[in-house]
């Protein structure tokens, strides 16, 4: 077997989630917050386990019934975003490795040193790698091939001393990926991440991406998207790829800005697909496809109009991990 970044779509052992208290930038509106990540959690523990990350956990188990598939584990963080700041599964010839890279806030926006150092208090195990990347900067297929965006990976607020050859061979090395696809187009307004994958483009198995599709052309998105959509049909072509459009958004705004709304943000669990909405109308077309494309899973929607409000949504705010048996 060689060594791979095992895919989101494959079986999981469980979700790790990071729960918002008084000293995260939700504090303004904490208590929405707090629901919407409730909801999730007893969205995800339908059908596997999810471990909760919080800084105090004696009140958090007070906001949920006892269930098998719920841990807590306490540990103060920065931030909520346990997808760019957690380990991830890497499968090799002897056995199943965490990875753990550096996280610093998105290129230094926002402080993060307690982020960065939470995986190493978690998993002590993890193999620390001297290398800036963020979870949602990375799709896999499973079977070596690894979708990124050059604006995020060959962004000089992360590995500013290293050229795009250089974090093409570290990427290969890392994952035993075969081939880094680069799309070189595609944002979402509002966005902190500098366009991370997982706003845009998703593998849904070894051969099928989804991604965000616009055909307003009064949209400021449209020449962008329409530019990556392009560069997606080039990959397919080349890899034998199958693309299944997703709708974009009607604008969502909150205090006068444009937020990142995007239904590429879903959630992969065991038997389910868990789809972020938004309170627009498109969120009935979005889980339409969703519901086609998923036969073998259940659809859960789970609204995300909070979790937008602070630049991220569903996949954001969560981590998958693969254990050995």
């Amino acid at each position: 077997m060689k060594k791979r970044l095992i895919a989101e779509f494959e079986k999981q052992t469980y979700t790790q989630i990071i729960f918002p208290h008084k000293d995260t930038d939700w504090v303004s509106y904490l208590d929405e917050a707090k629901k919407c990540f409730i909801n999730i959690i007893n969205a995800i523990i339908k059908y596997q386990k999810c471990l909760v990350v919080c800084a105090n956990v004696k009140e958090v188990k007070s906001y949920f019934d006892t269930d098998d598939n719920l841990e807590f584990v306490e540990y103060k963080t920065d931030d909520t975003w346990a997808r760019d700041c957690s380990a991830l599964c890497v499968e090799e010839e002897d056995g199943i490795k965490m990875l753990d890279f550096r996280f610093t806030g998105w290129g230094g926006k926002f402080e993060a040193k307690k982020d960065d150092a939470m995986t190493s208090f978690l998993n002590p195990q993890a193999i620390r790698c001297d290398f800036i990347l963020e979870g949602g900067g990375i799709e896999s297929n499973g079977d070596g091939i690894i979708l990124t965006t050059s604006k995020c990976m060959l962004n000089k607020n992360r590995n500013k001393n290293l050229t795009k050859d250089d974090i093409t061979k570290k990427l290969k090395s890392f994952f035993g990926a075969k081939d880094i696809l680069y799309l070189n187009y595609g944002y979402l307004a509002g966005d902190d991440t500098d366009s991370h994958i997982d706003t845009l483009a998703r593998f849904i198995d070894k051969k099928t991406i989804m991604y965000v599709q616009c055909l307003d052309k009064s949209d400021e998105h449209y020449k962008e998207l329409k530019l990556m959509e392009d560069e997606l049909k080039r990959y397919a072509f080349e890899y034998d790829f199958k693309l299944i459009p997703l709708p974009m958004c009607d604008a969502v705004y909150f205090e006068d800005e444009r937020l990142p709304a995007t239904y590429a943000n879903f959630l992969f669990v065991n038997n389910a697909v868990l789809v972020p909405i938004y309170g627009v109308k498109q969120d009935k077309e979005a889980l339409s496809i969703f519901e086609k494309t998923f036969k073998d899973r259940d659809i859960v929607e789970i609204d995300c109009s909070t979790l937008i409000k602070q630049h991220g949504s569903l996949h954001c705010v969560t981590m998958n991990f693969t254990l050995p048996k």
